[in-house]
């Protein structure tokens, strides 16, 4: 019996490290830096029109996609000298030169609800309240121009109209995140 208790402990032991470590992961990669010097990973928008996305970083390497609209938020997620490798909202993942990328945020809305059937929309409000009135319905996949995050609520501006989106409703910034 005292080896089966000992190794009970152990088994704790052991789980209580991995539970440290991955915290401490966690805590590291939300701090980690690349060598630009800024936080990896971090949401940046699209500066250019056409933005080839090549399968490694250089012009050496083929073009795997072609976004052709400026604008469109992306995560840079590492760093290779003047590229960067992006992921966008559909998780499509791809290099591109720094050059092509601005740090103007952007957002889209509920991606993950694109093509759903019925009438499914993200609420844009006049006030960081869930119950603050409605300026505006919001299509699945529509681009957000992003002024500031509180951490649970987003300044936006889409089509003219301006309001505030609940950060769990848009791709483009950190859950928790605040910026001005």
């Amino acid at each position: 019996m005292p080896n089966a208790l000992h190794r009970i402990g152990l088994v704790s032991s052991v789980i209580a490290m991995l539970l440290m470590t991955g915290a401490q992961t966690s805590l590291a990669q939300s701090t980690a830096k690349g060598p630009s010097g800024l936080p990896l990973p971090r949401f940046v928008s699209l500066k250019a029109k056409s933005v080839n996305l090549r399968i490694g970083p250089g012009t050496d390497y083929a073009v795997s996609w072609r976004y052709l609209k400026s604008g469109l938020p992306v995560e840079i997620i590492q760093e290779y000298e003047n590229w960067r490798r992006i992921r966008d909202a559909d998780g499509t993942e791809g290099w591109v030169n720094q050059s092509l990328l601005t740090g103007e945020r952007t957002a889209v809305a509920a991606p993950w609800m694109r093509g759903n059937s019925g009438e499914v929309f993200v609420n844009m409000r006049r006030d960081t309240l869930d119950s603050a009135a409605i300026v505006a319905k919001l299509q699945p996949g529509v681009v957000l121009k992003l002024d500031e995050c509180t951490g649970n609520w987003c300044r936006a501006e889409a089509g003219g109209v301006q309001g505030w989106v609940s950060q769990g409703e848009i791709w483009g910034a950190y859950p928790g995140e605040a910026f001005k």
